[in-house]
Parts: C-alpha cells; sequence; structure tokens
C-alpha cells in the first residue's frame, strides 16, 4: 500500500534562515516519517517555480539585505500564497518572513518593504535590538519558548490574533506584551531556536490541519516526546 504524501514547502531557506529556522522544515517532516507519511519537502528559492498545492508553508528570519533580496520574487507569488492563506493552509512564518507576510517593514536604514498583506500587522525599525530566550503563553498551544533577536517592533491591526502573550521577553515591540500573530491557519512569530523542535504542540497543529484537509478527518498517532518535555521543563525553570 502506498503511503499518504504531505508536501511542505519551505520559502528561502538560503537567505532566510537565522537561528536554524530550517530546523521548522525538517521538525515537520520526522514528525510526519515517524507517523507513516511520505514527505516532499521541497524548497523555494528566488525565481523558481511554486508547487501547486503544498499541505504546509514554513518561513525563517534574516537581516535586512536577506529580506531585500527575497522580497521581489515574495510579491511576484503573493497572490498564490494569499489564496492558500485564505483557504486554510497552514503557515509558519518566523521573524522576517513574519515582517513580509504583513502590509509592509521598515529597515534600519530606513527602506520601506511592502508586504503580502496575509497578516495585519505592521513593522518599523527600532532604536535596539530585542535579544534574549522567551516564553510566550498561547491559549490554543500552551507556553511556547524559543529565543528572539530582532530590531523590527510589529503591532498588531484588528484583523489578526496574538499568538500569545509574553511573561518572559520582548515580543513584537517590547511594549505591548504581545508575540506573534494568528491568522486562519497563518502563524507569525519571533520565536526563533527553531522553534518547533522546542515545541511539538504548536508542530503537530499543523500536521493535523495538514492532514484533515488533504486526507479527512485525522488521527495522529502518539510520538514519544518525553526528551522534549524534560528539556522545556528545564527551559520554563530558567531565569531570563
Amino acid at each position: 500500500m502506498t503511503a499518504e504524501r504531505v508536501t511542505v514547502l519551505n520559502l528561502y531557506p538560503g537567505h532566510m534562515n537565522v537561528y536554524g529556522d530550517r530546523g521548522n522544515m525538517l521538525t515537520l517532516r520526522r514528525r510526519l516519517e515517524w507517523r507513516g507519511y511520505e514527505v516532499d519537502a521541497v524548497d523555494h528559492h528566488p525565481g523558481d517555480v511554486l508547487p501547486d498545492s503544498p499541505d504546509i508553508v514554513v518561513g525563517g528570519g534574516g537581516q535586512d539585505a536577506a529580506q531585500a533580496l527575497v522580497q521581489p520574487d515574495l510579491l511576484e507569488h503573493g497572490a498564490r500564497l494569499r489564496e492558500w492563506a485564505e483557504s486554510g493552509t497552514p503557515m509558519l512564518m518566523v521573524c522576517g518572513l513574519f515582517q513580509l507576510f504583513g502590509h509592509h517593514t521598515y529597515t534600519v536604514a530606513g527602506s520601506a518593504l511592502p508586504g503580502l498583506g496575509i497578516l495585519d500587522v505592521t513593522t518599523d525599525a527600532g532604536g535596539g535590538r530585542l535579544v534574549g530566550n522567551t516564553v510566550t503563553v498561547s491559549e490554543e498551544f500552551g507556553p511556547l519558548i524559543g529565543f528572539e533577536n530582532h530590531a523590527g517592533r510589529t503591532r498588531l491591526g484588528p484583523g489578526v490574533n496574538p499568538l500569545g502573550k509574553v511573561p518572559r521577553g520582548q515580543g513584537n515591540n517590547g511594549t505591548d506584551g504581545l508575540e506573534g500573530a494568528h491568522y486562519k491557519n497563518v502563524i507569525g512569530t519571533y520565536l526563533h531556536g527553531p522553534v518547533l523542535p522546542k515545541n511539538p504542540r504548536l508542530a503537530d497543529h499543523l500536521i493535523q490541519v495538514a492532514v484533515d484537509r488533504r486526507f479527512g478527518p485525522t488521527e495522529l498517532a502518539p510520538l514519544d516526546d518525553s526528551a522534549v518535555d524534560d528539556a522545556r521543563a528545564s527551559a520554563l525553570a530558567r531565569r531570563r
């Protein structure tokens, strides 16, 4: 019997991969394979053709120069990415691509980079970097642990919910206590680390949505996350 196939699309891993964000793709792939799925892991670089209908889309962070390099290609494919987002495709965008999935982002040098507008967020350059280990408390996904390092200050509009609140860390802008953004099945966050190996509940949410959409209601087989749970407990107990 042929295994069911799931396509995971990784946007610009050659440019947007600071702090190991490519590990999010690897985590999704392994957690799918451990459950018996075959995975088509597709990397998209500037100038490439997008696959027809990916089941999950992920993207990472990068410096201002990297954002400027990928932004024209991102806008070229904007209509399809917006269509996928509106139809419910699960997406995880970290840091730099989180910003570019918003309306615009301003670089430290003052350049404006228009974004896709999938997430109702705007990002302005800040006077210093927001750096350190952080914890986000999400009503849907529980405590999320990660590492933040960004100069942009992101503000949420009325058309999006925060991913969670930050009892420890700076979050989107260092002032309002919020972290990330969540619209339909699109999640934006500043959590590096990468985020999914440290937070399997979030990884399995993306997988659950993807397989339900592709194959119908599905019960995911449980995985042994005891080692991750131990690491998470240590991180949650650690002072900033």
